[in-house]
């Protein structure tokens, strides 16, 4: 095979590797949420649920965050490392597991992603100074009215408390674009910023569970319910995505890997209706479908 055959196919094999990560990436993160939301509905508290998040995944991450030095925490130091984990780590993840104990599969699946992005591209421009795009900003009020699609369902079917599920939500959301703005504004790689998060998810958060909570919810339900959250939490949908997504990025470029999480809504909705056997209302469907268009316009 001449050279330039050879390169044709070798950028052929890492766009068709690249977007297998891509989609492994977003069907990791819509299986955590499926996991999740299973867990709570079965007597899993919400922090129960944050540990076998973390715990797990962070021990296996602690050689990889302190292999530059522990302290300054692999370069990273331990302040910016504490904010880091407040965001993408346990108290990020609460926000959600309440969430699931408030609202159906479906809002959390889609009001954390959207939240994500939208509030991604404020920071982007409040913070980093980048300028919005005409079609983002399109993109952030077709969100928008998407958001609002689920947030009128939960005042007329759900009620008051449900609105408080869509806004722990869209909270988690943000927690998640601050975490990812602050990687930016700081130079901080995701899967080296992944890996602090894990460190101290061990280190600081593991004990105030054991001290706080204690592990008789964890004990009290069977070993095939906690291998199911301690596999789909702390692997599939913990530091496995963040590598898949970083690999993405890698043979793709960031613009079009940015496509992928949009995956994350449909892939839950479908996860959630074959393993758990759960339909989404008309108003979710629809909702999510505007939130995907929206996804289309922001990433471009």
């Amino acid at each position: 095979m001449d050279p330039k055959a050879q390169a044709v196919a070798a950028k052929s094999s890492g766009v068709l590797i690249g977007a297998l990560c891509g989609i492994g990436a977003a069907f990791g993160w819509a299986a955590g949420f499926v996991a999740a939301k299973h867990g709570v509905s079965i007597g899993f508290s919400p922090a129960d649920l944050a540990f076998h998040r973390f715990y797990w995944s962070g021990i296996l991450l602690i050689p990889l965050a302190l292999r530059s030095g522990a302290i300054e925490l692999g370069g990273i130091g331990w302040g910016r490392g504490m904010v880091m984990t407040i965001l993408a780590g346990p108290p990020q993840a609460l926000l959600a597991y309440i969430g699931f104990t408030l609202v159906p599969l479906g809002h959390g699946t889609t009001i954390q992603p959207a939240c994500a992005a939208l509030f991604g591209l404020v920071l982007a421009t409040l913070v980093l100074g980048e300028r919005p795009t005409l079609q983002r900003i399109i993109g952030c009020m077709i969100l928008v009215a998407g958001l609002i699609v689920f947030g009128i369902e939960s005042l007329t079917t759900i009620g008051g408390h449900g609105v408080g599920g869509d806004l722990l939500f869209a909270l988690a959301g943000l927690f998640w674009a601050s975490f990812g703005t602050l990687l930016r504004l700081w130079g901080v790689a995701g899967m080296r910023g992944t890996a602090v998060v894990g460190a101290l998810s061990v280190l600081v958060f593991a004990p105030l569970y054991t001290v706080f909570v204690g592990f008789d919810g964890i004990l009290r339900m069977s070993l095939a319910d906690n291998m199911l959250q301690i596999l789909v939490q702390g692997l599939l949908a913990g530091a496995l995505p963040i590598y898949l997504f970083a690999r993405a990025v890698t043979l793709l470029g960031a613009g079009r890997a940015a496509t992928f999480p949009a995956l994350v809504p449909g892939f839950s909705l479908v996860i959630g209706f074959f393993a758990l056997g759960l339909v989404p209302s008309i108003a979710q469907l629809i909702g999510l479908a505007i939130v995907v268009v929206g996804f289309r316009f922001v990433v471009r």
